[in-house]
């Protein structure tokens, strides 16, 4: 949920439901078909406010989209129904959980935020250099792997005969 004072929101919809947003927001929807860490693009965008410039489509804004960055896919909360009659033989019970997709917002309508600046064209990924395993705990391991010996079996003492 934005704050009311945030200069840029938008409502959109997603799997039938009404969503006010605003960049650097995360959102729980229902279940999309898409890979987490993959972007996507909502196009039904009921209302845009810029500052103190409002649009409202009817229904929707043409040629506006919000760029949303799916974070997870997670299931909701656990929601139970039961009817019960006493006497009677009747015990309904029904439950279930929702699927739901974790979503962050980009930009809305190409617009990143207070700045009111355009997203930027292209954004590189940072790739993070695996590091080495430090040298130290290196040799203590294999100083570890060469003291230990295989430990022998103990011997047991054969059993006694039972005569009878």
């Amino acid at each position: 949920m934005p704050k009311p004072d945030a200069s840029l929101s938008a409502v959109i919809v997603s799997g039938g439901k009404q969503y006010r947003v605003a960049p650097g927001d995360q959102i729980l929807v229902d279940r999309l078909a898409a890979e987490p860490g993959s972007s996507l693009k909502l196009g039904r965008v009921l209302l845009l406010r810029n500052g103190d410039d409002i649009k409202v489509g009817s229904p929707a804004i043409d040629g506006l989209d919000v760029e949303v960055k799916v974070l997870a896919h997670r299931r909701g909360p656990r929601i139970e129904s039961l009817r019960y009659k006493s006497k009677k033989r009747v015990r309904v019970h029904h439950g279930g959980r929702a699927d739901l997709t974790a979503l962050q917002i980009i930009a809305v309508g190409g617009l990143t935020g207070d700045t009111k600046t355009e997203k930027p064209a292209a954004e590189k990924p940072k790739a993070k250099a695996k590091a080495e395993p430090k040298k130290k705990a290196a040799a203590e391991a294999k100083a570890a792997v060469e003291v230990e010996e295989p430990a022998k079996p103990a011997k047991r003492a054969p059993r006694k005969k039972e005569t009878s």
